[in-house]
């Protein structure tokens, strides 16, 4: 029975049911084991490329049809050479750069934005590393066909409805403007388009940000849940950066008996013992040309009193019985200290009762 209830709390002891301590947040962070949702950044993503669209749409415009022209009416124009073909293509490559720029400028911008807000500033390479395990077949199958896929089918079912829905809407809507795409001119019809692609493309990125938040959230609760400890990793954490409890008891133990005998070889400089008389004792030593007061050489109670006593005893010092002044000079005083000002008067009686006893012996 005894064994069977060993067992139990050992298994219950390897539950992982703590929450992460801050030690293992930053260990899993440096590692880029953070909360975040890609939905989060994909939605900046677009609404940020969709912006940038919105305010470059006619400069966008006029450089693409200048593009065309210039292929047509200039470039099928000139004299095929190498060296043509070469400023040919640098040219028409410089300006689809100029074309391509800001937007993927935009789009990078939109997720370092993203990142930032979720993550704040965090660099790991951990998560490129090659991993064998992730070859594993059984493995992946494992991931395929786990809760996490489940969830992950649900949101992109969801992502589909929801934007899909939105997107119909809005062509619904405009349903008229086209129809009438036949009776427009080439420049009506593109300006058109490009306002219709970019209002799709923002309000398709606001609802992918709605819907975002609400990934954000179980991201944060999945990671929460897979950093958890259990109470023996949580102790051995807590060895490793803190030192195994019971080598620094002994150490604090082998601190306290060094500083034992130190006090124990200091009690024969001492001039009186004052005692409760069982339960405390007080060591006091005066030096005028050390100190203007009496100071503390040792002080304990019970068993370090008794030892006291008995080295006081081995080298004749004389001990005196006064329970209130034993009693107050110990609680207010440290080894070393000088005794209380307020306690003068009692100690100076004392040390004179004592040399008068030493001058009578000798």
């Amino acid at each position: 029975m005894a064994s069977l209830l060993r067992l139990d709390l050992q298994f219950f002891s390897g539950e992982k049911t703590e929450k992460a301590t801050p030690k293992k947040r930053q260990d899993t962070r440096k590692k880029g084991q953070v909360a975040k949702s890609a939905d989060v950044n994909t939605a900046f993503v677009l609404i940020a490329v969709f912006l940038c669209l919105s305010f470059i749409g006619p400069w966008l415009k006029t450089e693409i049809l200048t593009l065309f022209v210039q292929a047509f009416q200039v470039y099928m124009l000139e004299e095929v050479t190498v060296e043509q073909v070469h400023l040919i293509f640098m040219d028409i490559l410089t300006q689809l750069i100029m074309i391509v720029g800001p937007i993927m400028l935009a789009a990078m911008v939109g997720a370092v934005i993203a990142n930032f807000l979720q993550v704040g500033a965090l660099f790991s390479t951990e998560a490129i590393h090659m991993k064998l395990n992730k070859l594993d077949p059984i493995q992946g199958f494992k991931r395929i066909y786990s809760v996490r896929a489940i969830v992950e089918l649900v949101k992109s079912l969801l992502k589909i409805l929801f934007v899909g829905l939105i997107t119909f809407s809005l062509l619904w809507f405009s349903l008229e403007e086209i129809l009438m795409l036949s009776q427009m001119n080439i420049h009506e019809a593109l300006g058109f388009i490009g306002s219709l692609t970019v209002r799709m493309g923002l309000i398709a990125g606001v609802g992918l940000l709605f819907l975002s938040v609400f990934d954000y959230l179980y991201q944060k609760y999945d990671y929460e849940k897979n950093i958890r400890m259990s109470k023996n990793d949580i102790k051995d954490e807590y060895k490793k950066s803190e030192g195994d409890p019971l080598i620094k008891s002994k150490i604090k133990q082998k601190q306290r008996e060094m500083a034992m005998q130190r006090m124990m070889q200091d009690i024969p400089q001492a001039d009186v013992i004052i005692t409760n008389p069982t339960h405390y004792a007080i060591a006091l030593k005066y030096d005028e040309n050390k100190r203007d007061a009496p100071y503390v050489l040792a002080k304990g109670v019970d068993f370090v009193a008794l030892k006291i006593r008995e080295v006081a005893k081995e080298h004749n010092i004389t001990t005196v019985e006064n329970k209130p002044l034993a009693r107050a000079i110990y609680s207010q005083s440290e080894i070393g200290d000088s005794i209380p000002e307020e306690y003068f008067q009692a100690v100076a009686e004392i040390l004179a009762y004592v040399y008068r006893l030493k001058n009578l012996v000798k």
